[in-house]
């Protein structure tokens, strides 16, 4: 189990380059199983979870070569389906929560398709019935082997088109369901699918391999299925979850910082949502510009005077992944603000660790928790915590950098599982960590 020792309270300047997006990298890697024709993805992000995938799909017989940083070619011609069904397999699909996503494109090019019980995030429930309801609508057979937690469907005579009306607009099951219905027979009508902007990405990448979808960037798409697809050349974007994450860090320490590269087109309401918080955040061309906060900053309220209330919502909403970000930020803020997470239960539990280093915080149930902030009056101190998902990882993580004093994190394998080579990033910046063992 690796660990951060992290000296906090430097200030920290210079500029950064987000990573290619962790939630996008997946999606794309399982699409490259659709067609036996070469498919080039740039920017993708060497994190864990994504190498693990990358390492799943060369197991299961995809050529790949590695064409420079963060630059692959995918080659899904001779693929060695009885991988599915070895020990290999459900070691390296049980892993990794992003295995998933492999389900869709080998049920619609092979008819069948299997999946371990997938790993990933302990942060509440996450249901995969809506993956399966919707391979069920296109005609596959669903079944689970309940003593080896195994998952497969088929569909021996293929695909057909339907309407199906999700029941959550879940961004995975949604990206899945698309990739099987590209090649089904007919038409398929998907309401309430997730619109993030990852998943237009994905929709965009197949159309430029032949796919005919269209309404991305709604709620409601349409798929036309077709009968084969051919090969392309995709970037994927910068993870807009690591760009909050530096708009938070730059905030906490009261730096000045420029996020470079960051699609603004992209970014929806996470600006705004920072600024509510009282952050400057000034746009630069494509770079994001955070001025030192040297006179801290002020939660804004609501019109009629009442206290600020900060949700998460399927987008355009503001993502989950940040509210650990802004629950951090809060901490030191001019006046109060409500963090209400919710659509995991379990993502506030780690605050226990930031009540430890002084901040004030009323946890009031699993998805709703009031911080008090300290407007820099009182700082916050090092303490020894253990990293239990990616995002409140990160969040820990950039509460020690303000910290007073020197912070332990142990189980930083979380953080490497969704932010790439971080601790020389941040160094670069000024900060001081270091990683042991």
């Amino acid at each position: 189990m690796g660990t951060f020792q992290i000296e906090g309270g430097q200030q920290l300047s210079g500029e950064i380059q987000p990573q290619g997006a962790k939630n996008e990298a997946l999606q794309i890697l399982c699409a490259v199983l659709l067609t036996s024709d070469e498919i080039v993805i740039e920017n993708i992000p060497d994190i864990l979870d994504v190498n693990k995938l990358i390492q799943l799909l060369e197991h299961l017989g995809v050529k790949i070569k590695k064409l420079g940083k963060g630059s692959y070619s995918f080659k899904s011609n001779d693929l060695d389906l009885d991988y599915l069904s070895s020990d290999q397999f459900k070691k390296d699909g049980s892993g990794l929560r992003g295995s998933i996503m492999i389900v869709g494109p080998l049920l619609a090019r092979f008819g069948k398709g299997f999946i371990p019980k997938p790993g990933g995030d302990k942060i509440g429930r996450r249901r995969l019935d809506t993956h399966f309801e919707g391979f069920i609508k296109l005609g596959a057979e669903f079944r689970y082997n309940k003593e080896e937690r195994f998952y497969g469907v088929e569909a021996p005579n293929g695909l057909k088109g339907a309407y199906m009306l999700l029941e959550e607009a879940s961004v995975t099951g949604t990206a899945n369901i698309v990739m099987a219905a590209v090649l089904a027979e007919g038409t398929t009508t998907i309401y309430n699918a997730a619109c993030e902007p990852y998943l237009q990405q994905l929709c965009n990448m197949l159309n430029s391999i032949g796919a005919k979808i269209s309404g991305v960037g709604s709620n409601l798409l349409n798929i036309e299925g077709v009968d084969s697809l051919k090969g392309c050349h995709h970037k994927i974007l910068p993870d807009m979850v690591e760009i909050g994450s530096w708009i938070g860090l730059a905030a906490m320490t009261k730096s000045e910082i420029t996020i470079k590269n960051v699609r603004w087109d992209m970014l929806g309401i996470i600006p705004t949502t920072f600024r509510k918080l009282g952050i400057t955040i000034e746009r630069k061309g494509d770079d994001i510009f955070i001025p030192a906060h040297t006179n801290g900053y002020e939660v804004q309220s609501f019109i009629d005077g009442s206290i600020m209330n900060i949700s998460d919502a399927p987008w355009p909403g503001f993502t989950p992944d940040l509210l650990s970000i802004l629950l951090v930020v809060a901490t030191q803020a001019r006046g109060s603000v409500l963090i209400h997470q919710k659509m995991f239960e379990s993502r506030l539990f780690f605050v226990d660790k930031l009540i430890d280093m002084g901040a004030k915080i009323i946890l009031c149930d699993p998805h709703r928790a009031t911080v008090i902030g300290h407007d820099f009056q009182s700082q916050l101190k090092a303490t020894t915590m253990t990293s239990p998902d990616i995002r409140a990882g990160i969040s820990l993580l950039i509460a020690a950098l303000s910290a007073k004093g020197t912070s332990t994190i142990h189980n930083i394998e979380q953080i490497d599982r969704g932010y790439e080579n971080i601790d020389e990033r941040l160094k670069a910046l000024g900060a001081r960590i270091e990683r042991v063992a």
